[in-house]
């Protein structure tokens, strides 16, 4: 049985001042100047050129936040921040929080939204901001390249040989699931300013016989195929009702006898009251796409039983949803 929040923490769930003081610290790129080096205040504010008051502030606001150490009157980073808000570190995530701090202003928003049932925003940041999508793409490409493998070899494609991502990304999956299955050739469909990432992934991966890229809306263009298998991984919130199931209907169109349809994003439960990030996650789909949002499992299996798939199922709670085109 879950207890009742305290005061404080509904204080702490209210205030956002900790979030802020983040984002501007990797805005300002404080953590990769104190890369391996201990600094004052007035050394960094000399190299910012920011005021030194203030910016002292804002440095012992970050020590307590367990992200910078202070000894005396120098900084440094912490081996959390070290390892992954330093721009040089293999493993920064800095991109992800930027991203954040760009979508500040849509929550601003937020009581709008909810008032007038319309989004802020006309066109996702990554259509507006091709450039910093390409950052966040790296990052998550990084993270999903953890994750990927293991996902190919729960879905069991033992007896695919060609599968579609659509919306593919960096070829994350694409480049795991070649990997895992020997003999499978993938195909990468995904915006042209995305697929310039992928292209760099699946070279470096020395993957360029096994895995074709196709550029276009796959909501208007053509996909090619047919495929034994089409995977749509975290494409689908960020789209209206009306186009996923048009979607769906596509990929039955698009997959080959015996062949399946792999649907995987962050859906909610019949409920819509868990997985507890999901649920905050919704509310961020919410002001930030014009007609996204987050689905129930149910929903997804509507889409794909309509569209004829059969034997459709939910391999991954609130996860990943299967169905298979019959023979």
């Amino acid at each position: 049985m879950s207890r009742e929040l305290s005061l404080a923490e509904i204080f702490q769930l209210g205030y956002y001042w900790e979030t802020k003081i983040l984002l501007t610290a990797v805005k300002l790129e404080l953590f990769t100047m104190l890369d391996g080096r201990e600094l004052s205040t007035g050394e960094i504010a000399n190299r910012i050129h920011a005021d030194t008051e203030r910016l002292q502030l804002l440095m012992n606001a970050l020590v307590a936040m367990r992200v910078l150490r202070k000894q005396t009157d120098r900084f440094a980073n912490t081996a959390v921040a070290q390892t992954y808000l330093v721009k040089t570190a293999a493993q920064y995530v800095g991109h992800l929080l930027v991203l954040q701090d760009a979508e500040w202003d849509n929550w601003g928003r937020l009581e709008e939204t909810i008032r007038t049932g319309r989004s802020p925003v006309a066109r996702h940041l990554f259509e507006t901001n091709p450039g910093l999508g390409a950052n966040v793409l790296s990052v998550l490409d990084r993270i999903g390249q953890q994750s990927g493998p293991e996902l190919a070899k729960r879905l069991r494609l033992d007896s695919v040989t060609t599968l579609l991502d659509l919306g593919g990304g960096a070829a994350t999956n694409a480049i795991a699931f070649c990997r895992v299955y020997p003999t499978l050739k993938a195909t990468v469909f995904d915006l042209l300013d995305t697929l310039k990432t992928a292209e760099t992934k699946v070279k470096e991966a020395g993957l360029e016989s096994r895995i074709d890229l196709i550029a276009g809306d796959f909501n208007r263009d053509a996909w090619g195929g047919p495929y034994d298998a089409v995977l749509m991984s975290d494409i689908l919130h960020y789209q209206g009702l009306e186009a996923n199931t048009h979607l769906v209907k596509q990929a039955f169109l698009h997959v080959k006898a015996g062949g399946r349809l792999i649907i995987k994003d962050r859906f909610l439960d019949e409920s819509g009251t868990s997985p507890a990030w999901a649920t905050a996650f919704a509310v961020h789909i919410l002001v930030n796409t014009e007609q996204g949002r987050c689905y129930k499992v149910s929903e997804a299996i509507d889409w794909m039983m309509k569209a004829g798939f059969q034997s459709v199922s939910e391999v991954e709670r609130t996860a990943v949803v299967q169905g298979f085109k019959q023979e």
